[in-house]
């Protein structure tokens, strides 16, 4: 369908049996919503077709410039996909206009939702990864473009095809950005959360390989990252003290008299790192508290007031309720 200024259907011939339907408001509403006069037009026709239930070719076109001016518009998304099955219309060209909205309409819930109706029938899963990446250079962390993808995954699960690369693309968008919080979010979703696939039976080498310490090195005021290393601790039922050695290196301000020592297990921070960190200090303080004796409290504690009072001071309330809850946890 043309972009440019499309003739109102109230002027088309092929629509002259068709009586559109107004909108119902009150005689007097108090905040009339001021439509176009071509979307008026539009959604007037589409109510009357709604009402006798009308599945055409017609009704194609009718609901693609409904949602080319509104998106948004769940009732003529359903009403189109009802129509492509009652008519039987070619569900590749379909999924080919719907290349074109996902990018055009990247945050349109909608559009992504249609296509995951449009995929499960057709089921060739394997071509949609690479238009998912293909959006994702438009907008690296869309919400819907990544949860799409999990979709996609998680619904194809025993197409080990659709999973071979799925790695190494998560390792590519982070070296792209190793700050995507939304890479990091799938990463654990591919390595932790979908079950285990060839190669990757060894559960205690994956967890030594995804341990993110290098990532942190690198870019060590990256939450994506810390966030990552609880996660995955968390996951395999390890204790954060595990790590304690190298969070204290991120703990302090940089030393530059300190000769590190090339360490891969315990990389050490660069001269420009923002030092202390205030991820570090409060992971630390996770691993103090884990202690659960006083003095692991106590030092938690210690802490908190500096993430409060110096670190973080944008988040003093929070610090303030973990002290509190921690102390009352001791003393009960």
């Amino acid at each position: 369908m043309s972009e440019g200024k499309a003739t109102l259907f109230a002027d088309r011939e092929e629509w002259k049996d068709v009586e559109p339907l107004e909108q119902y408001e009150n005689m007097n509403p108090l905040a009339p919503i001021l439509y176009t006069p071509e979307y008026k037009d539009a959604t007037g026709y589409f109510r009357a077709i709604a009402k006798s239930g009308e599945k055409s070719p017609r009704v194609l076109v009718l609901t693609e410039a409904i949602i080319r001016m509104n998106p948004g518009h769940y009732s003529a998304w359903q009403y189109r996909y009802e129509t492509l099955l009652a008519i039987d219309a070619p569900l590749d060209v379909e999924l080919k206009l719907m290349n074109e909205f996902a990018v055009k309409y990247l945050k349109s819930y909608q559009v992504w939702h249609h296509r995951r109706l449009l995929v499960t029938i057709m089921r060739k899963p394997v071509p949609e990864l690479e238009f998912i990446t293909l959006s994702l250079s438009e907008d690296s962390k869309n919400y819907h473009t990544w949860s799409y993808r999990q979709w996609l995954l998680a619904y194809f699960n025993d197409e080990e095809d659709l999973w071979a690369k799925e790695l190494d693309f998560v390792e590519r968008m982070l070296t792209q950005d190793i700050r995507n919080n939304s890479a990091w979010h799938h990463r654990f979703f591919v390595v932790w959360a979908s079950g285990v696939r060839d190669g990757e039976e060894d559960r205690e080498r994956v967890l030594k390989r995804e341990l993110t310490q290098q990532s942190i090195s690198l870019a060590p005021n990256n939450a994506s990252a810390w966030n990552y290393l609880r996660g995955i601790l968390n996951h395999n039922k390890v204790a954060f003290s595990s790590v304690a050695e190298f969070v204290k290196l991120y703990t302090v301000p940089y030393d530059a008299s300190r000769k590190d020592i090339v360490d891969v297990d315990l990389p050490p921070p660069g001269p420009s790192a923002d030092l202390p960190c205030a991820a570090a200090i409060e992971f630390l303080a996770d691993v103090y508290e884990q202690e659960g004796d006083k003095d692991g409290v106590q030092r938690a504690t210690e802490l908190w007031k500096s993430l409060a009072s110096e670190h973080d001071t944008i988040r003093v309330k929070y610090w303030e309720h973990r002290i509190r809850e921690a102390l009352e946890s001791v003393q009960s």
